[in-house]
């Protein structure tokens, strides 16, 4: 469970309040863990528990997810 170590803190990453500066987000934490699982090869126990907290604090909640934003029910524009 050492891998989780350097996992468990990307869920920690706040998102930004600006709807503009959300795409680099959500670019910046996919180019992480994909760097991160072909750097450090984590186990298959630690990435099942990665893969699990993450589908579960996007089922939670719309906004709640670290790969998108909480738009409520409208378009995010960027601009």
């Amino acid at each position: 469970m050492y891998c989780l170590q350097c996992l468990l803190p990307v869920l920690l990453i706040p998102k930004p309040t600006n709807p503009a500066l959300m795409e680099t987000h959500v670019m910046f934490i996919v180019l992480y863990l994909i760097g991160f699982f072909l750097e450090r090869k984590p186990c298959t126990i630690c990435s099942l528990v990665f893969i699990t907290a993450v589908s579960l604090i996007c089922y939670s909640g719309v906004g709640n997810c670290i790969f998108w934003g909480n738009c409520e029910g409208h378009q995010c524009e960027n601009g």
